[in-house]
């Protein structure tokens, strides 16, 4: 296990610049994810870690050691890719082994580390199988499996669960997870999906064109954004983020509609943001006409327009309206979030 650095790194590709001196830290064991639009650089920068791009300026060092210009093979890191990069040719054995192989480890400490790597994925029954004959869970238990036997210091995750269907990304981020911590290595996780991102990280780094937008613990990410595009970015559904200005008593909206403002608010709000499931419904609260209902089950996501504003309210009890018909709302002034004209939070 190791910790991981990255400090003031950059990127270009020609002429054009992709990452802007980006700064990291990772403890040991920590489990960072960083997430991001696609082309903000999560990828490239989770290869440049891995030593499969170069680094244009800045330094990457893993357990306290600078590797920009060590090889790949000499960075004693795994990746697991978004295609599983299987041998299709070779059983789920051999796939596991094929590391080991190269670095010629004897024959019973392979096969003791590649039946313990399965015992612990659940693939003891698959080892004499080809790739062709397991379905896509299966087929990333054995790049994660091929990752585990070779005991590095850093787990490297490029979007692995982006080829599966809902229900089983659901399965196998619980999964890489509890490996995760059972094992105590240290893993740089990439995804576009903030859902995967706050359920699984310990921290996580939001990334935007090329610039570390913001980084911490998910909750805290949740709770305090420090600027409109992470406030945008990370909740499902996304938080209302509406602009005006600070008039009439309260915060008049570009649409028309005033919404009431936290006690002691500063002139200077330019957006205000509510999160959809932090819109209360109250029989003296603004009337909003319903645009669409949407239940889902464990909540109902409504939306709402106030005038030409429109808004989108997630209420746990059970929402009966129609379109056109009108629900009171009002924001939970203790949980409003209030941004400047620099984007930034007051």
């Amino acid at each position: 296990m190791a910790s991981v650095s990255v400090r003031q790194v950059r990127k270009q590709f020609g002429s054009t610049p992709i990452l802007h001196g980006v700064d990291v830290e990772i403890a040991d064991g920590e489990f960072v994810v960083l997430v991001g639009p696609s082309g903000c650089g999560k990828s490239t920068l989770l290869r440049m870690i891995a030593g499969l791009e170069n680094i244009t300026g800045g330094e990457i060092a893993i357990g306290g050691r600078v590797v920009n210009t060590v090889p790949p093979k000499d960075r004693d890191i795994a990746m697991v890719f978004q295609n599983y990069a299987l041998y299709p040719h070779m059983t789920v054995r051999d796939n596991m082994a094929f590391s080991m192989m190269l670095a010629k480890a004897p024959a019973e400490v392979i096969e003791r580390e590649v039946r313990q790597a399965a015992r612990i994925l659940g693939l003891d029954v698959l080892l004499d199988r080809y790739p062709r004959q397991l379905s896509g869970g299966q087929r990333q238990r054995v790049a994660m499996g091929r990752a585990i036997v070779r005991h590095p210091q850093v787990f490297l995750f490029d979007e692995p669960l982006s080829n599966l269907d809902a229900k089983l990304r659901v399965q196998m981020r619980s999964e890489i997870r509890e490996l995760q911590q059972r094992l105590a290595t240290t893993t740089v996780y990439v995804t576009h999906d903030q859902i995967e991102a706050m359920t699984m990280a310990d921290q996580i780094v939001v990334m935007n064109g090329g610039r570390i937008e913001q980084a911490g613990a998910p909750l805290e990410l949740y709770d305090r954004p420090g600027n409109v595009f992470v406030a945008g970015f990370i909740g499902s559904p996304a938080m209302n983020l509406l602009q005006g200005e600070v008039a009439d008593g309260g915060f008049r909206c570009q649409g028309g509609a005033v919404l009431p403002l936290p006690p002691h608010a500063p002139r200077s709000v330019t957006t205000y943001g509510i999160r959809p499931e932090h819109l209360l419904l109250a029989e003296d609260g603004i009337g909003a006409t319903i645009v669409i209902v949407e239940p889902t089950g464990s909540e109902t996501q409504v939306g709402l327009r106030i005038g030409d504003t429109p808004l989108t309210g997630a209420f746990r009890e059970r929402v009966s309206g129609r379109p056109g018909d009108t629900l009171r709302v009002l924001p939970d002034l203790s949980l409003v979030h209030l941004f400047g004209p620099d984007g930034q939070r007051i």
